[in-house]
């Protein structure tokens, strides 16, 4: 397997210099040596305890409802909703003002991709931790310059004569001055003016992505050597002076036609990469020499058969060595906080990106390195140990980080294998020196099987073929394509941007009031909906506000009240339609809901005219609603029966609930097994019909938080927050806990009164969608009803089949393949029938072995009679040198048997027969010749032969088969005879 390794990396270009660690000590008032856990601690303390921020902790590195992001990139990604205006009024969020944090950030997908430079340099990483400071419309530019001085300057004790700062010099295409206030602000701060210096848009003016708030921002930038005027090497590559900290003033917003709007409110966002910071406080010319890493590179070497990290780049010699340590130790913190966050490697989005990471890993580990396999999952313990502390979630989730790394690491090796044979089996079989490899052989090896292209193209270039590079060049931008239409599709229905949001707040126009969504009963075993009359509020066209829409029009309808549910918290909205009291017949149908900023947003397309001020009826679907109550209740008891069957080690990876069944996705080691699905099912029926109450209280987050075994996902949840429990009351587990275990969860959804509805629970499918993530697929009532007496009906027609496959042997070769057939049918219906999983699992295993020793007696059979057809026809011919003939046979098999036999028989003939088949009036043909046989090749003679009957035909060079027509196979089988004696005869 490792002969393969040899291929794996090409030659890095970089810069000749060698970098070495600077000498000087640190020179903050720090002691020297001064740890990173205390760089991050008394950052977070100097705004919090000097300048009244919130510490809000990190968010995981899974983006929170946000298909724009493969990875959480950047400090603000988890406060985009307070600077889009879109975050919900009720929640802690909605009263940020100045807050402090230390967030996880992976840079290696989409804008923000630091993958590629990734041990080239020494301060490139695909994991870091942002540091940084906002404020949300409270201070700007002059508080934010002033603190950013203090804290680098006094506190921490950077020579100002080490610092520049950048600013944004303008942009005349865009219409926008040099932020002369910025400039101003340094000079009144004592910052020489020489040191101050100006950048266009692309170093200096900060995008969140192709549309929303942006600004000018301030970068203040460390020169390592000092004693000098380093203004030039600002911003221009130099590893020498690095940016540290980017100051962003948010004060406009990008439109969708590329036009800059201000915003209402100006803010602050600030980023400040840990690691370069701790370098520059720890007097480390390179990330990598400081604490964070150096315990990393350590345990690499103790596991690598090569000398230790000595901090080389460029091209000299053992610079191939380091820059593998630094991808290495990259690359399993990124892994490691990855998985620690339920993202795993798998095949799209962000999991395809960490696959890629994986493997990069793997390749630099065991090519360069020489460390066996196993070496890179080894690595966690000592990332737990470093960032443990600040990320318990790593403490939590190390087994199974290690397990996932290391199941991946085989699989990829497994791949490199069977890669490289599909390659060497292709060049074989093909000429491509002058075609090109098959660019699309290429992508699928690359796709499927993470094949890299490059170890591809090296493979290739040892034999001078080369990929057809237009033809790959074009899926890769297909690829890319689908994708970005797929990111961009997920967000087309939002039709409320800040500025309306802004407009409607001006306008002083109050928040949708949603609470009658919760405002139902239970009357005699029948859920009883409150009626609901509104007032149009505000519409919007999707561009700005409008006073009326005329029909035809799509439009966003905000009403005073409502009783629909937006859709949120994995739960489908609700369906329905308004009417209108001055258009009674006129039925407007809701195509859509959300909830933006505090509104409900009505998504209608208008049937007649319809303006503010109306007043309207909602109309409830209310047997959707109540499919969806059901499907959101079964969704939490099964997350509860999961968790007792499988135990705490089960955590929520996602869910979404509609009116037609339930997805949950959670984290576990491997598939479930067959009792442990049967229990889960077993615990969820217990509940059900018990008919337990569901009890439902808002409280204060804080005091919610205190609810011993509370299960809450990672979104943001509005403050007084929606309790559910089950069976206990909320007021009861907030007194004491309970006796027994009992499911409580955060959740804003809408749900039963009683278990009782939900009749029944069948898990239909349960499947690994990657490595440590399972996905279940359940359904209800009537739905599950159907699904058991399906699963019953298959189970019966297995038996069935059993018992006729374990009865008497079959009379012939067709009644065999009659039952292996039906076997096949069967196992295609079993797969694709919702029945139970667990049932599905048994059925399958039973199919699996009925078809084993169906395909057997065949076999066997077959052979049997191909024995007898060989005896036959070494009777009638002999073993002459060429046995061309007819014979009777039921299949190709057969025939291709029947062939098998005579060249055993005759080993130095070349044999082949040909034969009429009964069922579909083909002429089949097979054929074999010697093994050193000069003159003729199996696959000419059966293309020949099988081209002369109008038909094909395929094989190697020994054994050969196809299919043609004929009314005459007498002559078809001279021609034969003939094509071989002119063969020979040359």
């Amino acid at each position: 397997m490792f002969r393969l390794v040899q291929w794996w990396l090409r030659p890095v270009r970089r810069s000749s210099c060698l970098l070495l660690a600077a000498p000087w000590r640190g020179f903050s008032g720090f002691p020297p040596g001064f740890p990173a856990a205390h760089v991050r601690s008394s950052f977070l303390d100097f705004f919090r305890r000097r300048h009244g921020h919130l510490l809000v902790p990190s968010s995981p590195v899974r983006p929170r409802a946000d298909p724009s992001l493969l990875f959480v990139n950047a400090g603000m990604n988890q406060f985009k909703p307070v600077f889009l205006g879109t975050v919900d009024p009720r929640s802690q969020m909605a009263s940020y003002r100045r807050v402090v944090n230390s967030q996880k950030c992976v840079r290696a997908g989409g804008k923000h991709n630091d993958l590629e430079d990734v041990g080239r340099d020494i301060y490139h990483h695909t994991f870091f931790e942002m540091l940084g400071n906002w404020s949300f419309g409270d201070y700007f530019k002059v508080e934010a310059c002033q603190m950013a001085w203090s804290l680098l300057t006094e506190h921490y004790g950077i020579p100002a004569d080490r610092l520049y700062v950048s600013y944004f010099g303008g942009d005349a295409a865009s219409g926008l001055p040099p932020d002369e206030e910025t400039r101003n602000i340094w000079l009144d701060l004592g910052v020489s003016p020489g040191r101050i210096l100006p950048f266009g848009l692309e170093d200096n003016f900060w995008e969140m992505g192709d549309s929303g708030p942006c600004g000018p921002c301030t970068e203040i930038h460390f020169d390592h050597m000092g004693v000098r005027d380093a203004a030039f090497l600002v911003n221009a590559g130099s590893p020498d002076v690095v940016e540290i900290w980017n100051l962003v003033f948010i004060q406009y917003n990008r439109e969708p036609d590329r036009s800059l709007r201000l915003l209402p409110r100006f803010s602050v966002d600030t980023g400040m990469g840990l690691e370069r910071l701790v370098s520059v406080l720890q007097g480390k010319r390179s990330n990598y020499d400081t604490d964070l890493f150096t315990p990393l590179m350590d345990a690499i070497h103790q596991r690598s058969g090569v000398g230790p990290y000595t901090g080389r780049t460029g091209t000299e010699e053992g610079s191939q060595v380091d820059l593998a340590y630094r991808v290495v130790a990259d690359h399993i913190r990124t892994l490691s906080i990855c998985i620690a966050d339920g993202i795993h490697p798998g095949m799209s989005g962000a999991e395809l990106v960490l696959r890629r990471i994986l493997r990069r890993a793997v390749r630099f580990c065991i090519q360069v390195l020489q460390a066996p396999q196993g070496a890179l999952a080894s690595l966690v313990p000592t990332i737990t140990q470093l960032l443990g502390d600040a990320y318990p979630e790593l403490k939590q989730e190390e087994d199974r980080i290690v397990d996932i790394i290391n199941e991946n690491e085989a699989q990829f090796l497994a791949s490199l294998q069977q890669g490289s044979r599909i390659i060497q089996r292709t060049l074989s079989k093909k000429d491509c020196k002058h075609s090109g490899f098959p660019a699309s052989l290429a992508w699928t090896l690359h796709r499927d099987l993470g094949f890299p292209l490059d170890l591809v193209d090296m493979m290739l270039e040892e034999r001078g073929v080369q990929v057809n590079r237009q033809d790959l060049d074009r899926l890769l931008l297909e690829n890319q394509k689908v994708a970005s239409e797929k990111r961009a599709g997920l967000w087309s229905h939002v039709m409320l941007d800040l500025h309306i949001l802004a407009e409607l707040q001006r306008l002083k126009v109050p928040h949708t009031d949603d609470s009658l969504k919760y405002q139902y009963g239970l009357e005699k075993d029948r859920y009883v909906f409150p009626a609901c009359s509104a007032t149009v509020l505000a519409l919007c066209n999707g561009q700005t506000l409008v006073q009326e829409v005329s029909e035809g029009q799509r439009c966003a309808v905000i009403l005073d009240r409502t009783c629909f549910y937006s859709e949120q918290g994995g739960q489908s909205h609700d369906r329905g339609y308004l009417t209108c009291s001055r258009l009674q017949d006129v039925v407007f149908p809701v195509d859509g809901l959300l909830q933006v900023g505090g509104y409900v947003v009505h998504q209608v397309t208008a049937t007649d005219r319809l303006k503010t001020g109306d007043q309207v009826q909602l109309h409830l679907d209310q047997a959707h609603r109540l499919s969806c109550m059901v499907k959101h209740t079964a969704t939490h008891i099964l997350n509860f029966a999961l968790r007792k069957v499988l135990g705490p080690s089960v955590h929520q990876r996602g869910s979404h609930v509609s009116a037609d069944r339930l997805r949950f996705d959670f984290s576990v080691k491997g598939s479930l097994s067959i009792p442990q699905l049967q229990q889960v099912e077993r615990c969820v029926h217990d509940i059900v019909t018990a008919n337990q109450m569901v009890h439902t209280m808002e409280l204060p987050m804080q005091r919610a938080k205190s609810i011993r075994g509370l299960r809450t996902v990672d979104e943001v949840y509005p403050d007084p927050v929606r309790v559910v429990s089950l069976h206990v009351p909320v007021s009861e587990l907030l007194d004491s806990p309970p006796d027994k275990d009992t499911s409580v969860e955060l959740c804003c959804g809408t749900h039963l009164l009683r278990t009782g509805a939900i009749e029944d629970l069948v898990i239909v499918s349960e499947k690994q969608m990657v490595k440590g993530i399972s996905r279940v697929v359940a359904v209800t009532g009537r739905d599950a009803a159907q699904a058991r007496e399906a699963g019953q009906a298959l189970s019966q027609e297995v038996d069935s089949l059993s018992a006729r496959l374990s009865g008497s042997s079959p009379s012939s070769i067709d009644s065999a393949q009659r039952l292996s057939k039906e076997a096949s049918i069967l196992s295609d219906a079993v797969d694709n029938t919702p029945i139970p999983q667990w049932q599905r699992r048994e059925l399958q295993d039973r199919l699996k072995t009925l078809l084993r020793t169906s395909n057997s007696a065949i076999r066997k059979m077959e052979l049997r009679e191909a024995a007898q057809k060989a005896q036959a026809i070494l009777e009638k011919n002999g073993r002459k040198t060429l046995l061309v003939d007819f014979v009777e046979a039921e299949s190709l098999s057969v025939l291709v048997k029947t062939v098998n036999q005579l060249s055993s028989a005759a080993p130095f003939s070349h044999v082949m027969l040909l034969t009429r088949h009964a069922h579909s009036g083909k002429v089949l043909c097979a054929c074999q010749v010697p093994k050193d046989s000069p003159t003729l090749a199996a696959s000419d003679w059966a293309v020949a032969v099988c081209g002369y009957l109008g038909g094909s035909a395929g094989g190697s060079t020994l054994v050969a088969k196809g299919t043609g027509t004929s009314d005459d196979i007498t002559e078809a089988l001279r021609w034969a005879e003939d094509f071989v004696a002119q063969k020979r005869r040359r």
